[in-house]
């Protein structure tokens, strides 16, 4: 008798440490896969940011050709005869 509720209490402790195992290999697995993703955001960020900046200095680049060609445009209007 004494025997088999030893057994039982074994296999309960047992059953408990494989919960807890699991458990911890989960999380583990979790924080990995959480740590990608973030890993992966950073990265997206930084190309956003990459391009974003390329894009403002071609803009900056647009404006001054279109500021320039605009400053002449006057000047074709005097010369026009039509």
């Amino acid at each position: 008798m004494l025997k088999a509720i030893n057994t039982k209490i074994l296999i309960a402790i047992l059953a408990a440490l494989t919960a807890i195992g699991s458990a911890a290999i989960y999380q583990s697995h979790e924080a990995h896969k959480a740590a990608a993703i973030l890993q992966q955001q950073q990265h997206d960020a930084d190309e956003q940011r990459s391009r974003d900046e390329a894009f403002r200095k071609q803009v900056e680049q647009d404006k001054k050709r279109h500021n320039s060609a605009a400053g002449n445009e006057g000047k074709t209007w005097k010369s026009y005869i039509p």
